[in-house]
């Protein structure tokens, strides 16, 4: 017994070296394994950059090692289920808040857009033609950035309006002054209007005619207003008169004297109208007038006078003068000469 166990110790000791070889070179490998599976990584979050050493091999373990939590809209390049290796870089785009107002209410969201569009398309928030957004489409997102969305809509209104009819006075010498006759009646028109509504998120915001068009034509009130005077005549009764001129009277006969005829003579005694001169207190009498002032035919009362019609003419007789005819000259005498009114009697 107690020589077998001197060759035990004997045969220890003589190989002792060689284990302790063993050892060593064992640990020695340990320790190489272990510094190879130590990597530097590059951890880029938002575009600040930090690098780390790590014994990690996924891309999860590696952030979660170093306390990066990741949201759920969180970007990361390369994805979090990778392998990782030395020199590797991990990027990370962080979600950020949007506030959204769009339709009455106001939403946050959270996102990892790049821009105002690409967040639309994301939401699938559709706008219509006219709708406003604020900022534009192509700002770029950043956190806490307010979004507003402007609902436009337009709408034609149609109405019809009537149109008044006007009304035209006209004078009428056979009305007597101050009365009034309607013509022809008047009648509305109607237009058709065309109003463009502007609505933002469904409030009215502005109106503008755009087209007016006539259906129909108003139909123009006629009133004859009349003009027609009255005279009260000093032996009674009155006259209905249209106009009145003061006019310088003189008096004539058929006489030689006056018209430069003789009885028998070719034109003795007819006027300038054709007719013959006559002299009737309680009829029409002749008188001679200027044509540019008062017609021929004209039915006249000329006051002392009476009655008359403008039949015949005088080369002495021009502008505001009338020439009364008389049947003698003892009448013509009397006369003379005198300022008168001349009526224009309807």
């Amino acid at each position: 017994m107690l020589q077998k166990f001197k060759s035990d110790i004997r045969t220890y000791f003589s190989n002792g070296p060689k284990v302790l070889f063993v050892a060593v070179l064992i640990c020695m490998c340990g320790v190489i394994g272990l510094l190879n599976m130590e990597k530097s990584v590059n951890i880029v979050v938002d575009g600040q950059e930090i690098s780390v050493m790590t014994y990690r091999s996924s891309v999860s373990d590696v952030l979660k090692k170093n306390n990066i939590v990741l949201g759920p809209k969180d970007i990361v390049e390369p994805d979090v289920n990778s392998k990782i290796k030395s020199g590797d870089t991990i990027r990370i785009e962080k979600a950020v808040n949007v506030e959204l107002e769009m339709d009455g209410k106001t939403t946050t969201i959270l996102t990892n857009a790049d821009s105002v569009e690409e967040l639309l398309k994301e939401e699938k928030v559709v706008l219509g033609k006219e709708d406003k957004i604020s900022p534009s489409k192509e700002e770029h997102i950043k956190n806490d950035l307010k979004i507003a969305i402007t609902r436009v809509n337009t709408k034609i209104e149609k109405k019809v309006e009537s149109i008044e009819f006007a009304t035209e006075i006209r004078k009428d010498d056979s009305l007597k002054e101050g009365r009034k006759k309607v013509v022809q009646e008047g009648t509305a028109g109607q237009k058709e209007i065309n109003i463009k509504v502007v609505y933002q998120n469904g409030k009215e915001v502005s109106r503008e005619v755009v087209e007016e068009k006539v259906v129909k034509k108003p139909t123009t009130k006629v009133v004859a207003m009349g003009t027609m005077k009255e005279v009260k005549l000093s032996r009674g009764g009155s006259v209905n008169y249209a106009s009145k001129y003061r006019m310088r009277a003189t008096a004539y006969t058929a006489s030689y004297r006056d018209t430069g005829k003789n009885p028998g003579d070719r034109g003795f005694g007819l006027t300038a109208s054709g007719t013959r001169v006559k002299r009737n207190p309680e009829g029409y009498s002749t008188v001679a007038v200027d044509p540019r002032i008062i017609p021929l035919g004209t039915k006249l009362y000329i006051d002392g006078y009476g009655y008359a019609i403008a039949e015949d003419t005088g080369s002495a007789i021009k502008g505001n003068k009338i020439d009364l005819y008389f049947s003698s000259d003892a009448q013509v005498s009397r006369w003379g000469a005198r300022y008168v009114d001349v009526y224009v009697v309807k």
